[in-house]
């Protein structure tokens, strides 16, 4: 199992940083290239299909050509689309380069997180919550990697890093591949999760899959809205320079990944439902203060307190759902990435129209209203897995009493 988190972690390091490379250099590509910012957002949402294409498929492509096989093909897919940024060929290719790149870590991301989940058991909160930290380090790391090769004039050898990363992890999968994932489900175990299902009734699992997707579908939602916007709210609001400005993604991701430390054995102790609901009043609080605070100091400490307690937010709502609907990891995994890639792709372009047309001080609102909305998604959610939950665990301490 520890072989296997390493290796996980080392996955979602390299997802990270691949997912932020292209927004890191946007600046020096769309000057190099001679084209426009929209041009720049057509490569990212040519990625970001792919990457959907990849977490919807991961399913039924573990049943056709098993685990290993995918995982290792994903990350090669990866390897080879960073290369071809690399030699920066002409936009044509950048474009049909950039949904490979995105299969390859939409792909890694579903499938790796489906492996912890399922290999974790019990432990599956502190589980993903480390595979969460390593994600966030590599998100927080590639605006520094980015800004340092934009400085000495190499802003394409940010690619260059991702796919030698890529390549290096493919290697590290391959010579030292889990064994804990070749070994068969325990026929007791898979009895026991068909038991559980067959007590769903099928209107009540899509219930579930539906209450948490539209929960990770406005987190996701959310997450980017608030990452891509904030700074600009800061130098709108505040008068902020714009390096002043992006600190306070700094502030954020650096939060992130110190609540991610902790947010699974939080979870464990307090039980994921009651987390969920804790951390989605809490967050609900910041946005609502964030809203009428001016100060720029006092805004920066806010955002590090959202940061904090929107960390395990995604890794726990997963595991969350993977146990309300169990023996289905794949499946769920994947449908709920699908439902948070959807919030991903709409909710940013919701809050991009609404600063235009209201301006920062409404927009600081808008978190404020949306951050309402996460928690009476996440109640709604609870509310509808909860009973199935309370059914397995009685029937379970019934069992274990005969």
């Amino acid at each position: 199992m520890t072989r296997l988190i390493i290796l996980a972690c080392v996955a979602f390091v390299v997802v990270g940083l691949g997912q932020l490379v292209v927004g890191a250099v946007m600046e020096p590509m769309v000057q190099a290239y001679g084209i426009q910012y929209g041009d720049g957002g057509q490569l990212v949402m040519h990625q970001f299909l792919g990457g959907m294409l990849g977490v919807m498929l991961a399913p039924w492509l573990i049943g056709k050509i098993g685990k290993k096989k995918l995982l290792l093909s994903a990350l090669a897919i990866m390897t080879l689309a960073e290369a071809v940024y690399v030699s920066q060929p002409s936009w044509a290719v950048m474009l049909t380069a950039a949904p490979f790149a995105g299969l390859g870590f939409g792909t890694t991301e579903a499938v790796v997180a489906s492996f912890i989940i399922s290999a974790a058991g019990r432990n599956a909160n502190v589980a993903m919550s480390r595979v969460e930290v390593s994600f966030g380090v590599g998100a927080l790391l590639m605006p520094l990697v980015g800004a340092a090769f934009i400085n000495a004039g190499y802003w394409v050898t940010a690619f260059g890093v991702v796919s030698v990363l890529s390549a290096m992890t493919l290697l590290l999968w391959i010579i030292w591949w889990p064994s804990i994932l070749d070994r068969p489900v325990s026929q007791g175990e898979a009895e026991s999760d068909a038991q559980k299902r067959n007590r769903m009734s099928r209107s009540r699992m899509a219930m579930v899959w539906l209450g948490c997707g539209c929960f990770f579908a406005v987190y996701v939602g959310f997450e980017i809205s608030f990452v891509n916007y904030f700074p600009s709210l800061l130098v709108q609001n505040n008068g902020m320079a714009d390096s002043a400005a992006s600190l306070s993604l700094g502030v954020y991701w650096g939060a992130m990944v110190l609540g991610r430390l902790v947010s699974g054995h939080v979870a464990d102790r307090w039980g994921s439902g009651t987390y969920m609901m804790f951390t989605c009043i809490s967050s609900a609080v910041i946005f609502v203060i964030m809203g009428g605070v001016d100060s720029a100091n006092g805004l920066f400490v806010l955002t590090f307190f959202a940061g904090l307690v929107m960390s395990g937010m995604y890794s726990i709502a997963l595991v969350f759902v993977n146990r309300a609907v169990p023996g289905l990891s794949e499946k769920t995994t994947s449908l709920m990435m699908v439902f948070g890639g959807i919030g991903g792709a709409l909710m940013p372009k919701l809050t991009g129209w609404f600063l235009d047309e209201h301006g920062a001080d409404a927009t600081r609102w808008l978190f404020a209203v949306i951050a309402a909305v996460m928690l009476a998604v996440i109640i709604w959610a609870l509310l509808v897995a909860m009973p199935g939950r309370r059914k397995q665990r009685a029937q379970a301490q019934a069992q274990n009493s005969v």
